[in-house]
C-alpha cells in the first residue's frame, strides 16, 4: 500500500475522482427541473416521472455496500473505471429513450454505474492521503457533494432551454470520457485484500428497500389501499421494514461469528466494528437525514417557481444560483477550519443555516412576493450547504483504519442515497397530498399535468398551489432539524497520531 501511495500524486487523483464524483451527483438533481418538460414530452404522469429520479436513486443506494467491498477486493480505481463506462454509457441511452419506461430503466443503469463509482473515491482519499492532509481532502470530496447537489438544477435548466431535456444527459458522455482518461493516468493502483461476500445480505437490503421506497412512492396514486389483489401499499412497506430488520439482524450474527469458525463462510456487508467509532456512526445516522432534506427540496421549489411564478427552467435554476456561487466560495475557507484540531461544531452552523434557509423559502412563498426575494434564502442555503457537506465527511471518517476504508465508504454512502431515496419517494406523496388537500384529486392532477396538460396555473389557483409546496417544504426543514440535533453529539475528533499509526497497518 505504502509503496503505490509514494508513486503517485494524491492531488491530481482526488481531481481526478472528483470529476467523475460530481458528474453522478449532479444526475441526482438535474432532474428535478426538467421534470414538468419531460412529463409533457413523454406523455406520462408526474409520479411516472418522478420515478426517473427514484430508480437511479434506488440504483445507486442499493448496491453500495457491496460496491465498497469490490474495491477493496479488486481494487477501487478499477472498480471505478468500470463504474464510469456504465455510467457513460447509460447517460447515452437515457437521452436516447423513448417513453418514459425506457427512462426509468436507463436511470437504474446509470444508479448501478453511480454505485460502482461512488465509494471508491472516499475510499482513495483514505488510503493515499497523510493524516495531515486527509481533512482537506475529505473537505473537498464533502463540498463537491454539496455544490453538485445545487448546480444539478441550474445546469439542467440551461440545457434544457438551450437545447431540450434529452441533453441533461448527454452531457454526460464527453465528460465520462475525460474523466476516464483522468483517472486511468492519476489514480493508482492499490494493494487488494481477499473478501467473501455476503450475498444473502445484498438481497435482503435490496428486497427490503425496494418495497419500502415503492409501496411510499405509489401510495398516494393508490389512495394507500390495494395496489394489487390482497397486496396493499402498507403491506409493501411493512414487508420492506421487516425485511430490513432481519438484514440488520444477520449481519450482526455474521459480525458475531468467531473468524476462524467453521460455519463461517462470509464476510457482513458492513463490519461492526466501524460503529465503535462514535463519529462514524453519529454522522452515518446524520447524513440520512442530511440527503432526504437536500435531495427533496428542490422538487416543491421548481414547480413552485415555474407554475406560480411563470419563470422558465432556466430563470427557475438561477433563483438557486446563490447556492452554488456562495457553496463555492466560502469551500477553500471552510476547508481550513476543517484542519483545525476541533471541528465537529462547524456542521452546526451549516445545518442551522439550511435550517434558517428553508424557513425563508417557507415564509416567502405567497405568490404576491417578488420573485427576487427568494434570492435571500438561496444564498442562506448556500452558506448552510458550504459549512455541512465537507465537514461532515471529514469528521465521520476520519478516524476510520485504511482496511476498513471500504466499507466505511459504502456505509456512509449507503446512508446518504438511503436518505435521497426516501425524500425523494417522500415528498412525492407529501406534494401529491398537500395539493389534494388544497384542490382535491381531480383539480390536483390537473395542476400538475397528470392528464398531459401543464402550463401556466390559472390565478385563482396560484394561491392554493404556493401554499401546498410551502407545506411540502415543512419535511425537509424537519429533518435538517433532527440532523442538527444528531451532529450535537459528535466526540472530539481522534488524535492524528494515532490515525498516522493506523495508516501502518497492513
Amino acid at each position: 500500500m505504502n509503496t503505490a501511495q509514494h508513486q503517485t500524486r494524491p492531488w491530481p487523483a482526488l481531481w481526478s475522482l472528483v470529476l467523475g464524483f460530481f458528474m453522478i451527483l449532479v444526475d441526482t438533481t438535474i432532474v428535478s427541473v426538467a421534470n414538468p418538460t419531460i412529463l409533457v414530452e413523454l406523455d406520462t404522469t408526474m409520479t411516472a416521472t418522478l420515478w426517473a429520479t427514484s430508480a437511479y436513486l434506488l440504483a445507486y443506494a442499493v448496491p453500495l455496500l457491496i460496491t465498497g467491498r469490490l474495491g477493496d477486493r479488486f481494487g477501487p480505481r478499477r472498480i471505478y473505471l468500470i463504474g464510469l463506462t456504465v455510467f457513460t454509457l447509460s447517460s447515452l441511452a437515457c437521452g436516447l429513450a423513448p417513453s418514459i419506461e425506457m427512462l426509468i430503466a436507463a436511470r437504474a443503469c446509470q444508479g448501478f454505474g453511480a454505485s460502482l463509482m461512488s465509494p471508491q473515491t472516499m475510499a482513495v482519499i483514505t488510503r493515499i492521503f497523510p493524516p495531515r492532509e486527509r481533512g482537506s481532502a475529505m473537505a473537498i470530496w464533502g463540498v463537491t457533494a454539496g455544490v453538485a447537489m445545487l448546480v444539478g438544477p441550474i445546469l439542467g435548466g440551461i440545457l434544457l432551454d438551450a437545447a431540450g431535456w434529452e441533453w441533461i444527459f448527454f452531457i454526460n458522455v464527453p465528460v465520462g470520457i475525460v474523466g476516464f482518461v483522468l483517472a486511468l493516468r492519476f489514480v493508482p493502483r492499490l494493494p487488494t485484500s481477499p473478501h467473501r461476500f455476503d450475498w444473502l445480505g445484498v438481497v435482503l437490503s435490496a428486497a427490503g428497500m425496494f418495497l419500502l421506497v415503492f409501496g411510499i412512492q405509489e401510495g398516494e396514486s393508490f389512495a394507500w389501499g390495494h395496489i394489487w389483489g390482497p397486496i396493499s401499499v402498507w403491506g409493501l412497506i411493512v414487508s420492506g421494514a421487516v425485511i430490513l430488520v432481519l438484514f440488520a439482524g444477520w449481519q450482526w450474527w455474521q459480525g458475531s461469528r468467531p473468524a476462524g469458525a467453521a460455519t463461517s463462510r462470509n464476510e457482513p456487508l458492513i463490519p461492526l466494528q466501524i460503529f465503535r467509532d462514535r463519529n462514524f456512526s453519529v454522522g452515518s445516522a446524520a447524513i440520512v437525514l442530511i440527503g432526504m432534506s437536500m435531495t427533496s427540496m428542490s422538487l416543491p421549489i421548481m414547480f413552485y417557481l415555474q407554475l406560480v411564478h411563470g419563470l422558465t427552467p432556466t430563470q427557475s435554476a438561477f433563483v438557486l444560483a446563490p447556492m452554488a456561487v456562495v457553496s463555492i466560495g466560502i469551500a477553500r475557507p471552510v476547508g481550513k477550519l476543517i484542519d483545525r484540531d476541533e471541528p465537529r461544531r462547524i456542521p452546526l452552523v451549516g445545518l442551522g443555516g439550511v435550517a434558517i434557509g428553508l424557513l425563508l423559502f417557507f415564509l416567502l412563498s405567497p405568490p404576491s412576493v417578488p420573485v427576487w426575494w427568494l434570492l435571500i434564502p438561496s444564498t442562506v442555503l448556500g452558506f448552510g450547504h458550504a459549512f455541512t457537506w465537507g465537514p461532515l465527511a471529514s469528521i465521520t471518517t476520519f478516524g476510520l483504519e485504511p482496511r476498513l476504508a471500504g466499507a466505511g465508504s459504502g456505509v456512509y454512502n449507503t446512508s446518504r442515497q438511503i436518505g435521497a431515496v426516501f425524500g425523494t419517494a417522500a415528498m412525492a406523496a407529501i406534494m401529491q397530498a398537500t395539493l389534494t388537500a388544497q384542490f382535491g384529486a381531480v383539480a390536483a392532477a390537473d395542476a400538475l399535468g397528470e392528464n398531459g396538460a401543464i402550463g401556466a396555473l390559472p390565478e385563482q389557483m396560484r394561491e392554493g398551489f404556493a401554499t401546498a409546496m410551502a407545506q411540502s417544504l415543512l419535511m425537509p426543514l424537519i429533518t435538517v432539524l433532527i440532523g442538527f440535533a444528531l451532529v450535537c453529539g459528535f466526540a472530539r475528533r481522534p488524535p492524528r497520531v494515532s490515525v498516522a499509526q493506523a495508516t501502518l497497518k497492513p
